[in-house]
């Protein structure tokens, strides 16, 4: 059982929903349509779920205007009922809360400074000069480099390295495996043998920011490598040195970004895209999964590449066509010509 219940009205009222029904309901989970039973609370926001609706035992459901109509249940209106999901999900929470205070087994040094209300777990490591601000959770196991900067109420999930001098900003949250700062991969070749380059720039992490577990980002070569506010990086991405990344940008599982590009703001990269380095991605771009960008993209919109999933006889028949494209363009060009003449 949760620690306490919620009035319905106590729960409309925190997210500015209209309601319609009764009040007192208590409400004590949050669940999917299908799954939710009396006393707990749903949400429709994609329309293909609609179906549940009508047998749904959920005691009440967030919603839009346009179906309100159709539940026989308690209602909470909202333009956006997604988002409402999104805000009552913190309320049912069952994450347990760190206490604050630093764990006997964890390694701090004399000249960290850790602020009274952070709590730091089991068998972390703080490095000399690190700074971590108020209400900062670091998890079980995870090294926080030398000069490292952590902003107040950000969340650091187990086993993260925080390499020396990254600037994390405020309510940010880095799930466990994340490698942060990390050296860019920078060499110099000379007759054949690769010679390693300092990397001496820092990453910097905006405000509310979100990294996904085992994502990696490099720290840059000679400028730092900048994410900013709002990013939310999903899962295994990797952000090579000197890359930019403008605030509210939202990126998949497995995203590859080569070094020294600079991606726009509100730009939205769906899982498995790469995207070459030095280049510049305008604002509000938004790639297909799977797209590969080789050059500057200037205009917003939403960009694709490759082809779509076919027997491997007709693909390799396709291919063939593929590789005959630049001849196929000349001989019409010729034949334009031609007709021209």
């Amino acid at each position: 059982m949760p620690d306490r219940l919620y009035r319905l009205e106590e729960i409309a009222e925190a997210l500015g929903a209209d309601f319609r029904g009764d009040p007192d309901t208590r409400i004590n989970g949050l669940a999917t349509l299908q799954a939710a039973g009396p006393g707990q609370i749903s949400f429709l926001a994609n329309p293909s779920y609609a179906k549940y609706l009508a047998e749904t035992e959920a005691s009440a459901v967030i919603l839009s205007p346009t179906v309100a109509d159709q539940a026989d249940t308690n209602v909470l209106i909202l333009d956006n009922p997604y988002l409402g999901y999104a805000r009552l999900s913190h309320w049912f929470n069952p994450e347990p809360v760190a206490p604050p205070g630093v764990h006997p087994s964890a390694v701090v040094d004399e000249t960290a400074c850790i602020a009274d209300t952070a709590s730091v777990g089991p068998n972390v490591v703080v490095e000399a000069g690190a700074e971590i601000a108020d209400s900062v959770v670091i998890g079980a196991g995870t090294v926080v480099g030398a000069r490292v900067r952590i902003g107040a109420g950000t969340v650091i999930r187990p086993r993260v390295t925080l390499a020396h001098d990254v600037v994390v900003g405020e309510r940010c949250h880095i799930l466990s495996g994340a490698v942060i700062g990390s050296d860019g991969f920078g060499f110099a070749n000379e007759k054949g043998v690769w010679h390693r380059i300092a990397q001496i720039g820092r990453v910097v992490l905006g405000n509310d920011v979100e990294v996904g577990a085992n994502t990696t980002i490099d720290r840059g070569a000679l400028d730092d490598t900048v994410i900013g506010d709002g990013v939310k990086l999903d899962n295994l991405i990797q952000i090579a040195h000197n890359v930019q990344i403008g605030d509210h940008s939202a990126m998949a599982a497995m995203v590859g970004i080569a070094g020294s590009t600079t991606i726009g703001r509100h730009c939205i990269f769906g899982g498995a895209s790469g995207i070459a380095g030095h280049l510049n991605i305008a604002d509000q771009v938004h790639l297909t999964g799977m797209t590969l960008v080789t050059g500057d993209i200037k205009e917003p919109g939403v960009y694709s590449s490759g082809t779509g999933t076919d027997t491997n006889k007709q693909w390799r028949k396709n291919a063939v066509r593929f590789r005959q494209l630049d001849v196929l363009a000349r001989r019409v060009k010729e034949l334009e010509k031609k007709l021209e003449g």
